[in-house]
C-alpha cells in the first residue's frame, strides 16, 4: 500500500492527477490518496498501514519560511496545508524508515524537511538557465540530465545521460541532511537526489515520471524499484 499526497485547489477540493495512481497500480501496488489534513495523529495512524510514500508534484511553491528565507518576487502561490502535510509525512516516514519517492514539488519538500533550501526562481537566480518550464506537451522529454554513475538512478536508466520532461521554476539549492545529488541539468540545476544511507530507499526526482509512464522505460524502472523497496518494507 502506497500513500500519495494530494493537492488542494482554489475551489477547496482535494485532487490529484490520475497518472500517479495508475503508474503505482501498474507497478504492483495499492495506491492510497492522502487528503491534506495537517493532523499528525491522523497521518501517523495512516502511515502505520502504508509500505511507502509518494510526494506528488504541485502547482504551488513551498513557503520559504520553512528554510529561513524571505519570499522572492517570483515566488508562486503557497498552499499551507500542502506544506504542512508534506513535512509531517516526511518526519513520520523518516522515523518509520518508509520508502519515499518525491516527485517535483515532492523532491523540494524532501530537501527542506532535511534542513535544505530552495532556489525560489530559476530564471532569475540561476546563471544562464535552460528552460525548465516546458509547458505543453507535458510528457515530452525536453532537456537532458547527467546522472552520477554510482547512483541508483544510473542503474535504473542504464546510461549516464537521459532526457526528461520539465515543469518547475524552483529547484534544490543547499542540500539537506543525509542527501546527495545524483543528477543535474546542463545549467547546474539539481534534477535528482537520494539518501546517503544504505538502509533505506529515499529518492527525489525533479521531473514527472508518472507522466508518460506507459512508454518511458526509466519511469517504469523508477516505480518498479520503489515498489520493490515497499515490498521489502512490508516483509520486514
Amino acid at each position: 500500500m502506497i500513500g500519495i499526497s494530494e493537492r488542494l485547489n482554489t475551489e477547496d477540493s482535494f485532487y490529484l492527477r490520475r497518472y500517479y495512481a495508475e503508474a503505482l497500480e501498474a507497478a504492483g501496488s495499492i495506491p492510497v490518496h492522502i487528503p491534506l489534513i495537517p493532523n499528525r495523529e491522523y497521518l501517523a495512524s495512516l502511515c502505520e498501514r502504508l509500505n511507502g510514500l509518494v510526494l506528488s508534484g504541485s502547482n504551488s511553491d513551498l513557503d520559504p519560511v520553512f528554510y529561513g528565507e524571505e519570499p522572492h518576487p517570483k515566488l508562486g502561490p503557497v498552499v499551507p496545508e500542502r506544506d504542512e502535510v508534506d513535512l509531517m509525512l516526511l518526519d513520520i516516514a523518516e522515523a518509520m524508515a518508509l520508502p519515499v519517492l518525491g516527485i517535483c514539488f515532492g523532491m523540494q519538500s524532501l530537501n527542506v524537511a532535511r534542513g535544505g533550501s530552495l532556489v525560489q526562481d530559476i530564471e532569475t537566480q540561476v546563471v544562464n538557465p535552460i528552460k525548465h518550464e516546458q509547458g505543453e506537451v507535458r510528457n515530452r522529454p525536453s532537456h537532458q540530465i547527467e546522472i552520477d554513475s554510482t547512483s541508483i538512478l544510473a542503474q535504473l536508466a542504464g546510461a549516464r545521460t537521459v532526457r526528461v520532461n520539465s515543469s518547475h521554476h524552483q529547484a534544490v539549492k543547499n542540500l539537506g541532511r543525509n542527501l546527495r545529488v545524483i543528477a543535474s541539468a546542463a545549467d547546474g540545476v539539481i534534477e535528482a537526489i537520494a539518501d546517503t544511507r544504505a538502509d533505506r530507499f529515499v529518492l527525489g526526482v525533479q521531473w514527472h515520471p508518472e507522466i508518460g509512464w506507459q512508454r518511458d522505460r526509466l519511469s517504469q524502472a523508477i516505480f518498479g524499484r520503489f515498489i520493490e523497496a515497499a515490498i521489502q518494507n512490508r516483509e520486514q
